[in-house]
């Protein structure tokens, strides 16, 4: 029997998932939790064969998650259930060890046999997202310049940034213009868009 953790904070596609996975003989839902920060205690306590995990969770990201649970349990295998179809989240996910990623508009069928092979071992990547990758740009922005944008995105003005990084303002402003810059953007607002959708930040 696969034992499986589910972490999914929408009450409704968490339901549906256990539904889903209920119909198979030789899967058991062991845990739900709704929080990233929750992840690893309920994982390490339970001990399943399988936790899939959304990207977007509260408390703690589902990567981040992700990332402590294979320091902490590495017998347990993770499989990312999502809906960014992005190369470039694709990419943390893989530089995070995950066993697999699947689009949430996959068909149903998919979900059971990802968990099979994942417990088993294997790994499941969607397939077009996996050519994606093969033509995707590398992230141009520095670990700095990519850590101000992503504080930027929050609404934290240079001023507040600086204070974060004991560093002056007009530094962090230069950050930002080599960001935009590098990524082509018009502005700072394009640029953390585009960042955010080439999963940069």
């Amino acid at each position: 029997m696969i034992r499986v953790l589910i972490a999914e904070d929408m009450h409704m596609v968490r339901g549906a998932l256990v539904a889903l996975l209920q119909l198979e003989s030789d899967i058991v839902v062991v845990a739900e939790v709704e929080r990233g920060d929750t992840i690893v205690e309920t994982a390490v306590e339970l001990k399943p064969d399988v936790a899939l995990i959304d990207i977007d969770l509260p408390g703690l990201d589902g990567l981040s998650a992700a990332a402590q649970l294979k320091e902490r349990l590495p017998e347990c295998r993770t499989l990312i259930l999502t809906s960014l179809h992005r190369p470039g989240v694709l990419r943390r996910a893989l530089s995070v060890q995950v066993a697999g990623y699947l689009l949430k508009d996959a068909p149903p069928a998919e979900l059971a046999a990802a968990i099979r092979t994942v417990a088993a071992n294997g790994r499941v990547i969607d397939r077009q997202l996996a050519l994606d990758v093969w033509q995707y740009e590398e992230n141009p922005l520095t670990a700095r310049e990519a850590e101000v944008l992503r504080l930027a995105a929050t609404g934290a003005g240079p001023k507040e940034i600086a204070t974060q990084f004991h560093l002056s303002v007009g530094t962090i402003r230069n950050y930002l213009t080599s960001a935009v810059a590098k990524i082509n953007a018009r502005n700072r607002h394009d640029a953390i868009r585009i960042a955010s959708e080439s999963g940069w930040i």
